[in-house]
């Protein structure tokens, strides 16, 4: 984000303080020069009186150019040296630079690289650690810095403000007070949350169409990903269908949009089918998507949770010949070959059960997802970050890596679909996650479906179609 203005006006304000001061002594020694060279001249500068400083550049350069006329001969060098200072600050100009952390990157060489020297960069260092853990900072963020050169050299002078992005409308800035000492302050941009609605025929992509009604990109994402594990975008959806959404915005004092917030409700009108979501927060601080009667979103279970779509099957479920065991065994679940190190997937939203060594399977993960379904995972090389008991996840969260542990041939995810305690084929189970809203949440949930029909009557009477969706 740019600099705020008030830093700006800080700058400004320093800098023009600067000249006036040295083009205020300047215009006290030439008038007292003139008084001594010349007695008919009477020269007096008044106390508060402002020096226009492009005035004193005409005159006095003009004088200077055969200085040896007028003045005394041991003043010359004095009011050469002040003029050069006055023209040395306006040839001064300041950048604005943008900077992106890579890897690699740290506050100390970041400072370096905008042309601090040690000592100064460890000056800012220390101002910035009051407000800032420098260990936070991260790859891709943004940081911003305005420093001052000189106009002939491109020399580094000095570093005016330094601004560390810390999140959507926040920051900690360090800036040069009056007395060029620098004050660090965290500031936060005052948002205000606004709710917004739009409603439309699709015409080409459904992004395309929502784009139209200036409908953000963040908020498009979102609403597709709401819907992609119940809806094929290429096959279900044709021209002339329709959407609904009701989502947040946050904006500034001056209607600027900052940040998108969450979509609300979200439908999607398929010839005569409507599916339309609600979200919701139960008692339990857990979000997600429900039906008007408080029903979950149903989400298929994935099938081969894995970043390498391309895994073939080396061994389907089963009866099987062991490779190991070498007779005949039913293989309760489905391996997939993948390079050692390939990301695995949760197969749907849950809560971790287990995660560990678990004796043939090796490095083993189990999710339950709903009081139906569970899926397990096998021979895993390492766990995710974070993955242990009672974590939930959500479908599509890496929980580890492809690995080679326990009893196996290669690397490889052995996957398991376990319905009701019993194994079931991943490939060919139509397994749902989510579980329905009951007692004091779907009274609560009642409340919020009644409050968005009501504010948004005009939109939900507009696209009122003769059947719904059973989801």
């Amino acid at each position: 984000m740019p600099i705020t203005e008030l830093v700006k006006l800080n700058i400004k304000q320093r800098n023009r303080q600067k000249i006036i001061t040295v083009a205020y002594a300047l215009a006290v020694t030439f008038a007292f020069i003139l008084s001594l060279t010349n007695n008919s001249v009477e020269a007096s500068v008044a106390g508060n009186e402002r020096v226009n400083y492009l005035l004193i550049e005409n005159n006095v350069a003009q004088n200077l150019s055969n200085p040896e006329t007028i003045y005394p001969e041991d003043s010359i060098e004095n009011i050469k040296n002040l003029f050069s200072t006055v023209n040395a600050l306006v040839q001064e100009k300041q950048i604005d630079k943008a900077i992106t952390v890579q890897k690699g990157d740290t506050l100390i060489s970041v400072l370096n690289d905008v042309g601090l020297n040690r000592n100064e960069a460890n000056d800012i260092f220390a101002a910035l650690k009051k407000e800032f853990d420098p260990r936070d900072l991260k790859i891709g963020q943004k940081l911003h810095a305005n420093y001052t050169i000189r106009s002939s050299s491109g020399e580094f002078v000095r570093l005016n403000t330094f601004v560390i992005e810390t999140g959507i409308g926040e920051r900690v800035v360090a800036y040069l007070n009056e007395n060029d000492e620098f004050e660090v302050e965290r500031q936060k941009d005052e948002m205000i949350e606004e709710v917004n609605s739009a409603t439309g025929s699709i015409d080409g992509t459904l992004g395309a169409s929502m784009q139209k009604q200036g409908i953000p990109s963040r908020i498009i994402h979102n609403f597709i990903a709401i819907f992609s594990y119940s809806v094929d975008f290429r096959r279900d959806v044709r021209k002339g269908d329709k959407f609904e959404i009701v989502y947040e915005n946050y904006i500034d004092s001056e209607g600027k949009v900052i940040k998108s917030g969450n979509i609300l409700y979200a439908a999607l009108i398929l010839r005569n089918d409507k599916i339309a979501l609600y979200r919701f927060k139960n008692k339990a601080g857990n979000i997600d998507y429900y039906t008007e009667k408080g029903l979950a979103l149903k989400k298929t279970l994935d099938r081969k949770p894995l970043a390498f779509k391309n895994a073939r099957i080396s061994s389907p479920f089963g009866r099987r010949y062991h490779p190991i065991l070498r007779k005949y065994k039913i293989h309760w679940g489905v391996d997939y070959a993948a390079p050692r190190g390939t990301a695995i997937y949760a197969g749907g939203d849950g809560v971790i059960q287990a995660a560990k060594y678990y004796g043939s399977y090796g490095n083993y993960i189990k999710i339950r997802h709903n009081s139906e379904f569970s899926t397990a995972y096998g021979h895993m090389q390492r766990f995710a970050k974070g993955i242990r008991p009672g974590v939930r996840v959500k479908q599509g969260q890496i929980i580890g890596y492809v690995g080679s542990t326990g009893r196996s041939t290669g690397p490889h995810l052995h996957y398991e679909v376990i319905q009701n305690g019993r194994r079931v084929n991943p490939r060919t189970i139509k397994a749902s996650t989510g579980e329905n809203l009951a007692g004091r949440n779907l009274t609560e949930f009642k409340k919020v479906v009644a409050n968005i029909k009501s504010s948004y009557s005009s939109m939900f009477a507009q696209n009122e179609t003769p059947k719904i969706a059973k989801k």
